[in-house]
């Protein structure tokens, strides 16, 4: 449909693949919403190029049993759902490549990318890099990831049903966070490091009003206890108010503390709200500059699921396929 100028230099890297040669969009992310963008983009035969980083699959890679995915009744563990979707992208045309993008050059189009192994460009970029969980890093909280602990209320609050549940945080997220998992568990501890939660007040009034949440003030989260086998068994919190260590029995520990957008790379040129999300158009994944679309947790900061993140990705393969034909009108 659209031609592309053949400058091909070939490499191993368990697959042949092609650098410094012109595409006609290329995505960053592999997440759902990158595969998803990738599926469609290719079966437009846009050879679309996929270049993800150091954690292939995305945050889906750090989970185990996915339930809420449509199409798997019985569920499917995180890794082997995106592994499906980078096959079902790959049968299409997606050329898929490792690579760290250091820098984008978006003055005009083509897209320039520098990395690390290559230089790339293409007509049209679509941006998938997702968010990042921020997390406290103490001991057992990425031993345990996915294994009850979680960043993710609505992705795994049904596994804990009747069970002892705790989360960390004290803004709206974690507020939020905590009224949803009431739903499952028999009772939410909500720990905070200071006296007063920094949540909205309508949010603080409903943590504060439910029987089911018991607000530990003052504490801080210093090491989780359990095993990948038998899961969360208690955590130890800090009492900085009184410098004392307590411990807790709990079944699951939720971090809700915020998501960092992975946008490093556009800030200077792309239009970013105050928490550095990239802002797209109302119902659309456009961004302020032509011919680039973002789409996933990337700029979205209120769902944070699989589903939407998919769904975003197909919107702006779409809106690219549309843009690139008005190139050519």
């Amino acid at each position: 449909m659209y031609g592309t100028e053949e400058t091909v230099v070939y490499r191993e890297r368990g697959e042949h693949w092609m650098e410094n040669q012109k595409r006609n969009v290329i995505i960053l992310g592999s997440g759902p919403a990158g595969l998803t963008a990738a599926v469609y983009t290719a079966r437009a035969n846009l050879e679309p190029l996929l270049i993800h980083g150091p954690l292939p699959g995305g945050q889906l890679t750090t989970t185990t049993e996915v339930e809420n995915f449509p199409g798997f009744p019985e569920g499917i563990m995180g890794p082997d759902l995106m592994v499906n979707m980078e096959a079902q992208a790959k049968r299409f045309g997606t050329t898929i490549i490792t690579d760290t993008i250091k820098e984008i050059s978006a003055t005009g189009t083509p897209f320039i990318l520098q990395g690390d192994q290559g230089t790339y460009s293409a007509d049209a970029l679509i941006l998938a890099t997702g968010a990042t969980p921020r997390l406290l890093h103490v001991p057992g909280e990425q031993e345990l990831m996915g294994f009850g602990v979680s960043t993710c209320a609505t992705c795994d609050g049904a596994f804990f049903r009747d069970q002892v549940i705790m989360v960390i945080g004290g803004g709206d997220s974690a507020c939020e966070e905590a009224n949803f998992l009431t739903r499952f568990g028999s009772k939410v501890y909500l720990v905070h490091r200071r006296d007063e939660l920094r949540a909205s007040k309508i949010m603080a009034d409903r943590v504060l009003k439910n029987d089911k949440i018991e607000v530990l003030w003052n504490r801080e989260l210093k090491e989780v206890h359990g095993s990948k086998k038998d899961g969360v068994q208690s955590v130890t919190l800090f009492k900085n108010d009184s410098n004392q260590d307590e411990n807790i029995p709990v079944s699951a520990v939720f971090i809700a503390i915020g998501h960092t957008p992975n946008s490093e790379l556009v800030q200077n040129f792309v239009e970013c709200d105050e928490n550095g999300y990239v802002k797209t158009a109302p119902n659309s994944t456009k961004t302020n500059i032509e011919g680039l679309f973002a789409c996933g947790d990337l700029q979205d900061h209120d769902w944070r699921q699989a589903i939407t993140a998919a769904g975003t990705g197909c919107m702006s393969a779409l809106e690219a396929e549309r843009w690139l034909e008005s190139l050519h009108d």
